[in-house]
């Protein structure tokens, strides 16, 4: 007999979607309840759905996504109604519609045909900004009026579990007066959260922040790699390049937003008041803790950081908004990321940049380990999980390990 879980990172409450397969099955959607993964395709050959089953059979979430929110919010309505009573579901046996999560593969969700990374955290700029410019005035003076963001590498984003090779780049020295050419020396990882467009505007169509919801179908764990001394060197004039473009790495499973309402909470003040088209009502920031755990190679893994994506002082709706503000198309499987998510204490900093402080002060690791950025071998495991007392809603783990470089 099939018991709901109830401590699971994927309760009753979350039913996410991913795609995965088995060995010699091809890929497909599937819903994750518990330590189980549901075969979508498999239950829509029983006919419980009143579209057409063949979108489950796809090796990415992107056309499943464009029916959407009616029908893919109607199947997660389905499920958990059956889930609560057995005798009336559609299937004899659950296990002929399901099948072990320790069993299959996952894969990456969608096809991301554009990604936008942010830079949203106030904590988070505001440290950077004291470590490389004014200690006494860190912001720009645009930060605190728009969201920040730059266009980032579709490319290079990667599923969880992939390994990072070492990037290459030029490089300038403190001591040196030209740049040479090799591995990044400050390898880093970027604590975010992404979403994930659900639904297409039109070439010069703005969407509101009342209407962003609508087009913001779920939300992943994001991994924005750095290398910092290839990014320092180049940024200027133009912003983040090879630096960045190298890898990006998000969670297997994509968190519906509607599953998210319960931990719905009041963001941080923005002052000076945001122009009239970033201005929003009701509750627009989520409650979902978020850890780090890093682990050398031949040690125990230490927790490294504890935040909340309640920190973001620019929240999605607005990101959103300022992105189509000019007309900008957005379409179905794109990508948004947060930015670094830091809170205001040292443990609860996103980067190793912020946690070393800019490698000035190495972080202390279990069994004698220590560590101001990455190194060859270092694998980096990220978790998030949103919680009450009645409910659990996890994101599972996004894990990741460093090659060398070529």
């Amino acid at each position: 007999m099939f018991k709901l879980p109830i401590q699971s990172d994927f309760s009753i409450h979350n039913l996410p979607f991913g795609i995965f397969s088995t060995v010699g099955s091809p890929k497909r959607i599937g819903v994750a309840l518990g330590d189980r993964v549901i075969d979508l395709y498999a239950l829509g050959k029983l006919g419980v759905w009143d579209f057409d089953i063949d979108v489950l059979k796809q090796d990415s979430l992107n056309s499943f996504i464009a029916l959407g929110k009616s029908k893919t919010n109607g199947v997660r309505k389905s499920i958990r109604e059956w889930f609560l009573d057995l005798k009336n579901a559609p299937f004899e046996d659950f296990n002929n519609i399901s099948v072990s999560l320790a069993e299959v593969d996952l894969h990456l969700p969608v096809q991301v045909g554009d990604y936008t990374d942010f830079y949203s955290s106030l904590e988070h700029a505001t440290n950077v900004g004291k470590m490389f410019r004014d200690p006494e005035q860190p912001l720009l003076p645009n930060w605190k009026h728009l969201p920040v963001g730059y266009h980032g590498r579709a490319s290079t984003i990667i599923p969880s579990g992939q390994p990072i090779r070492r990037p290459k780049g030029q490089i300038l020295a403190v001591s040196e007066d030209l740049p040479r050419f090799g591995p990044t020396q400050r390898l880093d990882f970027e604590l975010e959260m992404g979403f994930i467009v659900g639904k297409e505007n039109r070439l010069g169509e703005s969407i509101s922040t009342a209407e962003a919801e609508e087009y913001i179908f779920g939300l992943v764990l994001c991994n924005d790699w750095s290398a910092r001394d290839i990014q320092k060197w180049e940024y200027v004039p133009l912003g983040p390049f090879l630096g960045k473009s190298f890898a990006t790495s998000i969670s297997p499973w994509v968190i519906p937003l509607e599953a998210l309402d319960p931990f719905r909470v009041d963001g941080p003040i923005q002052d000076p008041t945001p122009l009239p088209y970033l201005q929003y009502s009701g509750l627009k920031n989520y409650d979902i803790h978020l850890e780090v755990h890093l682990e050398p190679q031949g040690h125990p893994p230490s927790l490294i950081c504890q935040s909340n994506f309640k920190y973001m002082y620019w929240n999605m709706a607005q990101q959103l908004t300022h992105h189509t503000s000019n007309g900008c198309q957005i379409r179905v499987g794109d990508l948004m990321a947060s930015g670094t998510l830091s809170g205001k204490t040292p443990d609860s900093y996103g980067s190793l940049l912020e946690l070393s402080w800019g490698g000035k002060n190495p972080l202390p690791l279990n069994g004698g380990a220590s560590r101001t950025f990455l190194e060859d071998g270092d694998s980096l495991h990220l978790s998030a999980y949103a919680e009450n007392k009645e409910i659990r809603v996890g994101f599972g783990s996004l894990s990741n390990t460093i090659l060398p470089s070529l």
